[in-house]
């Protein structure tokens, strides 16, 4: 059993020779195995914690050394929608015992990260959510995955400046020490929907004490190449993230269907890594197909 820190895991990842991988999407595949939209995810880690627990092998098996738990929406304002905010604490302390189930079953190499969305809602004064209310918030869904075991948080998907620095606070209320990584979503002409420029998000999440940032989701990687030169320009001795969709979607039968192959996405997989990334993965429409490709042509270009 690993009695290292969680910090110490965290620098013995980086300091591995090549680049990073992270895992690809958790949503596409638990749609694949039937989940409905509309549907909270993270039920699942409790109904169907078997094909949960798959999804997270295939990504292992595909090369992953760092893996997301099933807990997006954990939060408390999401899944206050179907009326579950009180169950905060059991869907992601499950989430976090699941995933590191599968990490020690495959040699513990492998990183656990306690994946936090965002609200869903905007902060006030533009919106409704009150900033310590966010904080808090933030902090519950980030002890219970504490508490299930995870190495790091990833905080992804965010757009704006003030909600991500909520959810690094309430990281920080209970878990001081442990390695957070901050991704923000740039699709809108370079920018995250709420104006932020990967300039300007890189250095406030540095100046928030993020140990890596980076860019998630968005339109495909022919956007996030761009986003990743530009944080290394401003950062160059940050740890960079690209987590990026494997493209758009086409709804065909009523569902958003992703026809980027594999062998196409890892070609975008070693461009991130020239532009510094030093993190790869998926998002949206990947597959452990995707990963397994990724990892190959990566180890290919080292």
């Amino acid at each position: 059993m690993d009695v290292s820190s969680p910090s110490d895991r965290w620098q013995t990842l980086l300091a591995s020779p090549g680049v990073v991988l992270a895992d690809g999407a958790m949503g596409t595949m638990l749609f694949e195995a039937g989940l409905q939209f509309g549907d909270p995810p993270e039920v699942w880690n409790l109904t169907h914690s078997d094909l949960v627990r798959g999804i997270h092998r295939g990504y292992l098996d595909a090369g992953a050394r760092i893996v997301l738990t099933n807990t997006f929406g954990g939060n408390r304002f999401r899944l206050s929608l179907g009326g579950l905010e009180d169950r905060v604490a059991e869907f992601n302390r499950a989430a976090a015992l699941l995933l590191r189930a599968e990490v020690d079953a495959a040699g513990g190499k492998a990183l656990v990260a306690g994946d936090i969305g965002p609200s869903g809602l905007i902060l006030a004064p533009l919106g409704t959510l009150d900033y310590a209310h966010a904080v808090a918030g933030f902090a519950e869904q980030a002890a219970a995955l504490v508490a299930g075991g995870v190495d790091v948080i990833w905080i992804e998907t965010m757009s704006d400046l003030g909600e991500i620095r909520a959810a690094i606070e309430g990281v920080r209320h209970v878990a001081p020490e442990l390695p957070i990584i901050a991704t923000m979503t740039f699709d809108t002409r370079g920018h995250t929907m709420m104006g932020v420029s990967p300039e300007k998000a890189a250095t406030a999440l540095l100046q928030m004490g993020a140990d890596a940032i980076g860019g998630n989701c968005g339109n495909g990687p022919d956007e996030m190449l761009p986003v990743i030169a530009r944080m290394r320009d401003v950062a160059p001795d940050a740890v960079l993230v690209a987590k990026s969709n494997v493209g758009m979607p086409q709804l065909l039968d009523g569902r958003a269907v992703y026809l980027a192959d594999p062998e196409e996405i890892a070609r975008w997989a070693v461009g991130m890594r020239a532009a510094g990334a030093d993190i790869v993965g998926g998002c949206c429409g990947s597959t452990p197909a995707h990963l397994r490709a990724m990892a190959a042509a990566l180890s290919a270009a080292a």
